[in-house]
């Protein structure tokens, strides 16, 4: 692209950019800057120029206007091989600048502060920085424009091999329209969250979203439909959507799905935890000493339908289990990681898909809950609810339950939130027993997690998602043979089913809260 003329640099996140910087003075540029960018690459040697001398005009404002002038805005925008433009921009006095480097003020993190306040907000709202972006990835023909650290290093080799491709500048003016949407998204939620008495509104009266495209799926949900793949950007929690695949076939639509659902569940445990799903549902989950013993209890469970499951693992997966896993058919296993000789173990299984999801100490869940509709958008919460101790919950029965029957409640009741309604779960203190998941009456579930039910169900306990609607579940449970109940409650039978648990001795939890997944 012949020799460089001006590089424009200003930048929130200085990751690398001395060493960009350097590499572009080499090359013959000369560097505009502002600010504290202008300081970092000055003390380390590189030559820069001010913006407001490059200018003529010094900032103001406190600083709020420094970029916004034709001779910055003219030089990003005029086109090179336009006479009209090269003669105006001549006429003005206006030099071409070549590479721009900008990304913006944080204000994502600045509004993730606690003490946070809205003038803060409203100061970290980049005006010049966008500007300037926009103007050069219009005119990326022209001006080469780089929003992402990193992107410097090939950048820079395309710079210095003097000749900046196409597509690469069409791909960085498209993270850049990425970038500067997603930032002004950020904005926008943020102040449509600003109720007019001082306080947050959760569900801003415009939703921006941005997402960036991962993968293009082999197809969807069925053959007959596409599908691709999309990242949340800024998430960082441990995820599906964040993990690393280290083995196995591309994930599918369907994998993805369920390899979210089965880690999710998983999360619910601080002890060593596995969990097994098959189409969108747990058909095993248990606890263990240790990983192998976990996975051999939550297989248990259902053996027959965890042929071809997807597992989730909270805990590193060592040999043992990894031998486990490779003696029968699975589609997928996620982790926080896997040992060398687990994964040499489990890399036996050509089709078996790894992903490594990192430690899930970091617990902080948060978020919406996106269902789409035709032309609409259900958003909430994400069902985060828990219980902190299911020994202070309601016992509305006279027999109050035992601690193996307390412990129990707790472990069904985790298990059930993660079930499609109407759900039932028979359990004891570690492990499932039966799953009745997505039926349209309550007795059909309680019938079909008996039916499902691989071992003895005396002395299990039973978990629903919601309230009986009348006696004829919990008497069927009974009559299987649990012998506690845990139940959010709030029927207008409730004490026709609490009479009916008196009648048979059995033990009632009621959590007041309610876990529908649909």
């Amino acid at each position: 692209m012949g020799k460089l003329n001006h590089a424009l640099i200003s930048v929130s996140d200085k990751t690398g950019v001395v060493e960009f910087a350097r590499g572009l003075v080499e090359l013959g540029a000369t560097i505009l800057s502002t600010g504290g960018t202008a300081n970092a690459i000055r003390t380390a040697g590189v030559p820069v120029t001010e913006v407001s001398s490059h200018t003529g005009s010094p900032e103001i404002l406190g600083g709020r206007v420094k970029t916004l002038h034709p001779k910055i805005h003219g030089g990003l925008l005029g086109r090179r091989g336009r006479a009209e433009d090269v003669r105006q921009m001549q006429e003005q006095g206006i030099e071409p600048i070549d590479v721009v480097v900008v990304n913006l003020y944080p204000f994502e993190s600045t509004i993730a502060r606690p003490d946070c306040t809205f003038e803060d907000a409203i100061e970290n709202i980049d005006i010049g920085g966008p500007s300037m972006l926009r103007s050069a990835a219009k005119n990326h023909g022209d001006v080469v424009v780089v929003v992402d650290p990193g992107d410097y290093g090939r950048v820079l080799e395309a710079l210095q091999s003097g000749a900046v491709s196409s597509s690469l500048r069409r791909e960085l003016a498209r993270k850049v329209f990425q970038h500067t949407s997603r930032y002004d998204g950020l904005i926008a939620n943020y102040l449509g969250r600003q109720a007019d008495d001082g306080t947050a509104d959760k569900f801003p009266a415009g939703l921006s979203l941005t997402y960036e495209r991962s993968e293009i799926l082999r197809y969807g949900e069925n053959p007959h439909q596409e599908g691709a793949f999309y990242r949340e950007i800024g998430s960082t929690e441990p995820s599906i959507s964040l993990g690393r695949q280290l083995h196995g076939k591309a994930m599918s639509y369907n994998n993805y799905l369920d390899a979210n659902s089965a880690l999710e569940l998983a999360k619910e445990f601080a002890d060593v935890a596995v969990v097994i799903i098959k189409h969108n549902n747990p058909c095993g989950v248990a606890l263990g000493a240790t990983p192998v013993e976990a996975y051999g209890k939550a297989r248990e469970t259902d053996p027959v339908s965890a042929f071809g499951g997807v597992i989730a693992c909270n805990r590193p997966v060592d040999l043992a289990m990894a031998k486990e896993v490779t003696a029968t058919f699975v589609e997928v296993l996620i982790a926080p990681a896997f040992t060398d000789a687990a994964l040499a173990e489990l890399q036996r299984k050509k089709d078996l898909r790894l992903l490594t999801v990192g430690s899930l100490e970091s617990r902080t869940r948060e978020g919406y809950d996106l269902k789409k509709l035709v032309g609409g958008l259900i958003v909430q919460d994400r069902d985060l609810g828990a219980l902190a101790d299911v020994k202070t919950l309601t016992v509305p029965t006279k027999r109050k339950p035992t601690d193996d029957e307390y412990a129990a409640c707790a472990f069904a009741w985790k298990v059930c939130k993660h079930v499609k309604s109407n759900a039932i779960v028979f359990a004891n203190a570690t492990q499932t027993v039966g799953v009745g998941a997505g039926q349209m009456s309550r007795v059909d579930s309680v019938k079909l997690a008996e039916m499902k039910a691989n071992l003895p169900l005396k002395g299990c306990v039973m978990a629903s998602d919601a309230f009986f609607p009348f006696r004829d579940g919990l008497d069927a449970a009974v009559q299987a043979g649990i012998t506690a109940v845990i139940q959010p409650g709030g029927s207008i039978r409730d004490e026709e089913v609490v009479k009916a648990a008196d009648e048979q001795n059995v033990a009632m939890m009621m959590t007041g809260m309610r876990h529908f997944r649909h």
